[in-house]
């Protein structure tokens, strides 16, 4: 099982004309048009870390959303960082991007008659349905030999005042990816011989290899193009090491609870019950 170690995750200080971050450089913020929203993690990947964003605003009027993935070109070096990721970074070479959409996302496997392999295809199916029931999940991400807490990985809801009756995203807190409060990060995983595949996580659930054969020779920096739709991201930071006092309190009392409504019923102080419902 790869083993990795704690990092503060920031985003580089170079990145499109369009983005603004914070002074503690873990939020983005695209201010005018819908591109020039390129930006980077500020250190190459280890193998086996994810890099996480939740989506703190949206922007009306525009069309496409979020856009994440992988780079081996160094942002320092770049002589300008590009309009889009899509095509204008990819197309430079070396440089792996994924665009989130709302529908359709999980890349699988499909194999043809007689055994051969097919090839990737984009399989439409909502995270809404592959989560229905699923509030309460199991404790860690396993991708190949990556092993992820997912405590941080699952973005949720903020319960409005009717959502009992009106929303069943409050039940399973399944949320769109592109919604807000989604979260949604990069990582690769090594194959052997200097290569590895790109992965992308969204609300805690693995979308399969989104590209294959990476090289590995050169470090490799996480892209994450502000684009369109989407106007704000924040940097969720992944504890790898054990759970803490908190978090082992909050799965005890998970695992006797079928849906985060039923965290209303029990004789539990306010504070807990928001904490268990992740408010």
């Amino acid at each position: 099982m790869a083993v990795v170690e704690d990092r503060f995750m920031q985003f580089h200080p170079v990145h499109g004309v369009n983005v603004r971050l914070d002074n503690s450089e873990t939020q983005a913020t695209r201010v005018e048009s819908f591109a020039n929203g390129v930006c980077f993690s500020k250190h190459a990947l280890f193998p086996g870390e994810i890099f996480l964003v939740e989506i703190e605003d949206k922007e009306l009027g525009w069309c496409g959303h979020l856009r994440i993935g992988l780079t081996a070109h160094d942002p320092e070096r770049l002589d300008i960082v590009p309009e889009y990721s899509l095509p204008d970074l990819v197309d430079l070479g070396n440089s792996w991007v994924f665009a989130i959409t709302r529908n359709h996302n999980k890349v699988v496997e499909e194999s043809q008659a007689g055994g051969e392999a097919g090839g990737r295809v984009l399989a439409e199916e909502r995270l809404v349905n592959s989560n229905h029931g699923a509030f309460f999940t199991k404790s860690h991400l396993h991708i190949e030999n990556v092993r992820i807490p997912r405590d941080k990985l699952v973005g949720r809801s903020r319960p409005g005042r009717f959502s009992h009756i009106l929303d069943d995203l409050y039940k399973t807190n399944a949320l769109p990816p592109t919604a807000r409060r989604s979260r949604i990060g990069v990582l690769f995983v090594t194959r052997g011989q200097g290569i590895a595949d790109m992965h992308i996580v969204i609300n805690g659930e693995d979308m399969g290899a989104c590209a294959k054969g990476i090289p590995t020779q050169k470090p490799l920096y996480a892209v994450v193009d502000v684009f369109a739709a989407t106007k704000c991201v924040q940097i969720v930071q992944v504890e790898y090491g054990f759970s803490s006092l908190q978090t082992l309190c909050r799965k005890t009392i998970q695992k006797h609870i079928v849906h985060r409504m039923a965290l209303d019923w029990l004789e539990l102080p306010d504070l807990l019950k928001h904490y268990c419902k992740y408010e």
